[in-house]
């Protein structure tokens, strides 16, 4: 953000550092030097009894719609924020009060291109759901009667969004380069992959395309499915889907057997999407998920969404057997891999912490089984020991500890082991089966070969090169710099040594001479070049004293 911007924002600018001062942050605020009467005179300090984690909470909330967002995407990386301050950050509530749908029907019809009787044959005013980026209303398609939720963007909701990430933007770079402390996390990064998750969330055909893909490749239909969406009325801020009838996990009043059930189903079904599909729901809290009177679970807000490559699945599936097994040394191996080639992990240190982790959160002799958090745990400590982590790795750590937490509230005797494990023995069976081993080794035969095939043509050019002069073998050094420094350095000073020596004997062969003119009796040119040389030979001296004699 330039300094124009700024000037252009300061009273919201103000108004964030004044309520981040509020809950007790003054100290960091002032840190980064604002200008004198930034902030207000008095602000009320924060109760002691609450921790600087929740205090950060609450100052989200209260600064709106952009911070609510902000915090449940910072949620979603357990490898450069501490896990108190995940684990606060999953409380950020997204709703809020309505707008009046005075306010809203703007958008609509502008996004539509056409009035609302053109294409609803009824439209509840009323919002049956509302938060930071939208509010969801019930209606009747015109065309079919069909009953459908008509998910619409706030107005005006892009502009503030863009504000708001620009100071937050300016607020994070200021503490990046000015509190040491928040240096090792790269702040500033961070934000920059928050703009382009909020640009997707802020864009609905991104959900729309979310929950067509999902749907087409769901197989537990008959237990997990997602809103059919109605493509010919979505727009960017604008999403027509299927109204689903439901009611939320906590308030289901399925017998005993059945929501144990369905809590096994729910998590199959997302771990199939994350070891076998590769794509899944970001966030599949209790709130995102609906309990139809059929008896299925219907998935909500597919607005966040994880992708992983074959090689993050078979990473995934090796770290969750290995968790499952309380095996720290076989997680340290796996997650070495991901380590940067120049920087080596202290892996003894690592193993501790990850056996520690374990111990924590999957306590099998008293019961205690949080796979999710350990999840969120390892992520944290590759995190910190410099083994570089994707952003989808971090969701899917989030989405299994909703997932855990949402099952729990249908059965609280759940145990996440029970869902994985087939879809962990289907992977581990598709990965060593004989037909795919074979078809690894048939290509890298192939590329082999193929490469083979090239080394003919790369031969007879390289004779070409050869015989028309026209090969260059280019050598680099390393580690010889400092000689190089030294070599030039004494070859300076030995310079400086012939002059001065040079001017000695010219200066007395002149004095000799008795050339004039003279002084005292002695000649003037041969006096200045005796004072010459023993400045210049002084500072050789000075010189050496200086930096030694080695350099």
């Amino acid at each position: 953000m330039n300094p124009f911007d700024f000037v252009t924002n300061a009273v919201r600018a103000k108004e964030i550092a004044t309520v981040f001062a509020k809950h007790g942050f003054a100290e960091v605020i002032h840190q980064l030097n604002p200008p004198p009467g930034f902030l207000h005179r008095f602000i009320p300090q924060p109760k002691p009894r609450r921790s600087v984690w929740e205090r950060f909470r609450l100052a989200a909330e209260e600064l709106g719609p952009t911070f609510i967002k902000s915090g449940q995407l910072l949620s979603m990386r357990p490898d450069v924020i501490p896990e108190p301050l995940v684990s606060e950050l999953r409380k950020l509530q997204d709703s809020v009060k309505p707008l009046p749908f005075a306010e809203m029907r703007p958008v609509l019809v502008e996004e539509l291109g056409e009035e609302l009787d053109a294409i609803f044959s009824e439209f509840d005013e009323t919002p049956v759901a509302s938060a930071s980026l939208a509010q969801v209303y019930r209606a009747r398609l015109r065309a079919n009667g069909q009953v459908v939720a008509v998910k619409l963007q706030r107005p005006g909701l892009r502009k503030m969004v863009d504000s708001d990430l620009d100071l937050i933007s300016f607020f994070v770079t200021q503490l990046h380069h000015r509190v040491a402390a928040f240096a090792p996390y790269n702040l500033p990064a961070v934000v920059a992959e928050m703009r382009v998750a909020f640009g997707r969330e802020l864009d609905f055909r991104h959900e729309s395309k979310n929950l067509r893909y999902f749907n087409a490749t769901n197989p537990f239909t008959q237990t997990v499915y997602a809103p059919a969406v109605h493509e010919e009325h979505t727009r960017e801020r604008v999403l027509v889907m299927d109204f689903i009838e439901g009611v939320r996990l906590e308030k289901t009043t399925l017998p005993p057997d059945r929501a144990r059930t369905l809590a096994l189903d729910g998590a199959r079904s997302l771990f199939h999407q994350i070891l076998v599909a590769g794509f899944f729901h970001a966030d599949p809290h209790s709130g995102n998920l609906l309990v139809t009177p059929d008896g299925r679970l219907c998935a909500l807000d597919w607005g966040q969404v994880g992708q992983l490559t074959r090689r993050m699945r078979h990473f995934l599936a090796e770290l969750f057997e290995a968790a499952a097994a309380l095996d720290a040394e076989r997680i340290v191996a796996a997650a070495s891999v991901l380590a940067a080639p120049h920087r080596r992990p202290d892996f003894r240190a690592m193993e501790k912490e990850v056996t520690f982790a374990l111990r924590e959160n999957l306590n099998y002799a008293i019961g205690h089984q949080e796979i999710g958090r350990v999840i969120l745990s390892l992520l944290n400590i590759f995190g910190r020991h410099g083994i570089n982590i994707t952003q989808d790795y971090c969701l899917m750590a989030k989405a299994v500890l909703s997932i855990e937490e949402a099952a729990s509230a249908l059965d609280p005797q759940f145990d996440l082991r029970l869902a994985a494990e087939p879809i962990l023995r289907d992977l581990h069976r598709e990965r060593y089966s004989p037909r795919v081993l074979l078809g690894q080794v048939r290509q890298g035969l192939a590329g082999a070969i193929s490469r083979l095939g090239d080394l003919p043509v790369d031969l007879h050019r390289l004779a070409q090169r050869i015989s028309q002069d026209d090969l260059t073998i280019n050598f680099q050094h390393r580690g010889l710099e400092e000689l190089d420094d030294a070599i030039t350095k004494a070859s300076s000073r030995l310079t400086l040594a012939i002059i001065v020596g040079s001017l000695i004997v010219g200066s007395s062969l002149i004095i000799h001479a008795g050339v004039t003119p003279k002084v005292l009796g002695f000649s003037v040119l041969g006096i200045v070049g005796y004072l010459l040389s023993m400045v210049i030979g002084l500072w050789i001296v000075w010189d050496l004293f200086r930096h030694g004699r080695h350099k």
